[in-house]
């Protein structure tokens, strides 16, 4: 089930770049955010039925109106025919690379069958606490796979890597929505970046959070984040010397 495939542009600079990323929406998530923005996809498999061989054509196609690369968003249920589409793409000429956008709910069989075929992992690293990820993601083992995978999809491509242009052809770059009451933990997830991924990994920092889908029913995600707590988001970036990456431009941001 596909949502969409257009090429798109709100990602960070080294993905979207001048031309925009090939994204590709397909249906469902591994995960169950209550306060997911892109729920009717995510969550209520918005979609329409296609094909490898349609997906295929369908990257060739944006690659020649000048996509960077290819960017399959929470494909993880469909894996295995997105590395069909990718190999038969790449059979009939296709030359971008291919991100993986995911939420880190990655097992480590999947990343071993993604070996060769992506190039660039865009993943999140969401909690640093299972009991926060059972709450609002329904994931109690989150921090486990979701730091497992991170370190595995670092071995297998390395830190993010650019062309001349500054487009990212390579690598690991790692996304941390900071959430309301800090639910995030966002100072252990930083200190785990820097301590066991490295201080070369690329970090996206990103404060976007608005109450969506079913939010609204808790007591925190109800609200924005505030001032103090973007502050508070940047302060550990800085506290565990994370120096390369992004700090999202806090518009969204409301005030207490």
């Amino acid at each position: 089930m596909l949502a969409a495939a257009t090429i798109h542009r709100g990602e960070e600079p080294p993905i979207s770049g001048h031309n925009g990323s090939a994204a590709f929406f397909f249906s469902g998530c591994p995960l169950a955010c209550s306060y997911c923005q892109n729920f009717p996809i995510s969550r209520l498999a918005v979609g329409t039925p296609t094909t490898v061989d349609r997906i295929s054509r369908r990257m060739l196609q944006l690659e020649k109106r000048g996509a960077h690369n290819v960017n399959c968003v929470t494909g993880t249920q469909y894996a295995p025919q997105i590395v069909d589409a990718v190999r038969a793409a790449r059979a009939q000429g296709m030359k971008i690379p291919v991100v993986w956008n995911t939420s880190g709910y990655e097992t480590a069989q999947t990343i071993e069958l993604l070996r060769g075929t992506v190039d660039i992992y865009l993943t999140d690293i969401k909690y640093a606490h299972d009991r926060v990820a059972l709450e609002i993601s329904g994931a109690a083992d989150y921090w486990r796979i979701a730091t497992g995978a991170a370190m595995k999809m670092l071995d297998q491509v390395g830190p993010l890597a650019t062309d001349e242009r500054g487009i990212s052809t390579r690598g690991v770059l790692i996304r941390h929505l900071v959430l309301p009451g800090r639910l995030a933990g966002t100072r252990r997830v930083m200190e785990f970046i820097a301590n066991e991924l490295g201080r070369n990994v690329p970090v996206s920092l990103m404060c976007q959070y608005f109450p969506a889908h079913t939010a609204l029913d808790h007591d925190l995600l109800s609200r924005g984040i505030t001032s103090l707590e973007w502050e508070e988001a940047i302060e550990c970036v800085h506290a565990a010397r994370l120096d390369i990456g992004w700090i999202q431009n806090p518009e969204f941001i409301g005030h207490s």
